[in-house]
């Protein structure tokens, strides 16, 4: 069965229309790689999966259940961690605060989170707006795996960042594929290293799916025709 699953889903800011035809499955412990060009509806699609913009459309389930008329804080406690894009930490709490915040039980904690990002361990008290960009990114990251969510969910996760600070990214993006089995959704347009960890990609065009597939299938008659510029 899919983890993530979405049908047919149209979604709107206003009278707008943003989404017209978005379909995904996403298995457990798969990464699957988001792609299309600048504004043609990522990061619309991942808000209406975590519940911050409503769907008019289609349908949206996640580990087999409907979760279409849930709030976005129930979809989080349901399993759905996500790493937003801009980071949005939380300024004036320390990086403790902030890890600690939406922290629930199990394998991500404390002493995991700063094992797998040591900066974070070495900057605990430090306020989390005098972080560096790339501390920052870390910090999001850390915070949404002290969900300890069932699907990583990481918008544009090493955009703006410093060339070794995004190659720590994705070590740290690798390791979770590795050692957990986690199940990740991550948009990018590193698509060098999106091949060392997706498995699967699926491609977005003005607001409709347009291709999907394993991530290796990916050809440069395809990328040049919905990823070039």
């Amino acid at each position: 069965m899919n983890l993530l699953e979405l049908s047919h889903v149209s979604a709107f800011y206003g009278q707008s229309q943003a989404l017209f035809d978005v379909n995904l499955k996403l298995e457990p412990g798969e990464v699957l790689a988001l792609m299309g060009r600048n504004g043609m509806g990522k990061s619309t699609t991942i808000k209406v999966i975590c519940r911050l913009l409503k769907h008019r459309g289609g349908t949206i389930s996640f580990d087999g259940r409907d979760i279409a008329a849930l709030p976005s804080y129930r979809v989080a406690r349901a399993g759905i961690g996500l790493v937003p894009e801009g980071r949005r930490c939380f300024p004036n709490l320390s990086v403790r605060e902030n890890l600690i915040a939406a922290a629930r039980k199990g394998l991500w904690d404390l002493k995991s989170v700063t094992g797998l990002f040591p900066r974070l361990g070495e900057r605990h008290d430090q306020m989390a707006v005098s972080l560096s960009g790339g501390e920052q990114q870390m910090l999001a990251i850390g915070r949404a795996l002290m969900t300890n969510p069932r699907l990583l969910v990481l918008d544009e996760a090493t955009e703006g960042l410093a060339p070794v600070v995004r190659q720590e990214i994705w070590a740290a993006i690798a390791k979770l594929k590795k050692e957990t089995g986690m199940a990740i959704l991550v948009v990018d347009k590193s698509m060098k290293e999106l091949a060392g960890v997706a498995d699967s990609a699926a491609i977005l065009e003005t607001g409709r799916s347009v291709w999907a597939g394993d991530y290796k299938a990916l050809t440069p008659e395809i990328t040049d025709k919905y990823l070039g510029v």
